[in-house]
């Protein structure tokens, strides 16, 4: 399995997951390469990735982004610990939307809890990773950072 497929592997399947798990309108942008550190700005979640690809994801938005998406989710405004526990809960769908999306395509390839990410937080420990930014239509902007490392 060449790098390169594998990269658009995961990201072609962040992206699927993305749509399928949002009930929202939204555009994807082109994903762009960068090198660390990452800032994460208000509210984040870091899923690790085990197996063929290995890395992290990381979803940052603001906190009044994950409350709208919970709003349309849930029909009920979320926040304080509601909010940051479906900060995690919204990763994790995100995180395993994409594990069954590549394993469909031959990768082994598990997620780790959630890890909630809270205020500015600076993210290194990674040699490249994309940055794919979401739109969401009368909502606001998601930043999803994948940092693989492939086997």
């Amino acid at each position: 399995m060449t790098l390169t497929k594998s990269v658009t592997d995961i990201l072609n399947g962040t992206i699927e997951s993305v749509k399928s798990v949002l009930p929202l309108e939204i555009t994807v942008e082109k994903p762009a390469l960068f090198t660390q550190p990452y800032t994460q700005h208000s509210i984040g979640v870091l899923i690790g990735m085990t197996g063929d690809a290995k890395g992290r994801i990381i979803i940052d938005g603001d906190e009044i982004v994950f409350g709208k998406i919970g709003e349309a989710m849930f029909g009920m405004m979320l926040e304080g610990e509601m909010l940051e526990s479906f900060a995690g809960e919204l990763g994790n769908m995100i995180a395993g939307g994409l594990s069954t999306f590549v394993s469909q395509r031959g990768f082994e390839m598990d997620i780790t809890p959630p890890t909630v990410l809270i205020g500015q937080t600076k993210v290194y420990g990674f040699t490249k990773a994309f940055r794919l930014p979401v739109k969401i239509n009368n909502v606001g902007d998601l930043m999803i950072v994948l940092m693989v490392e492939l086997n």
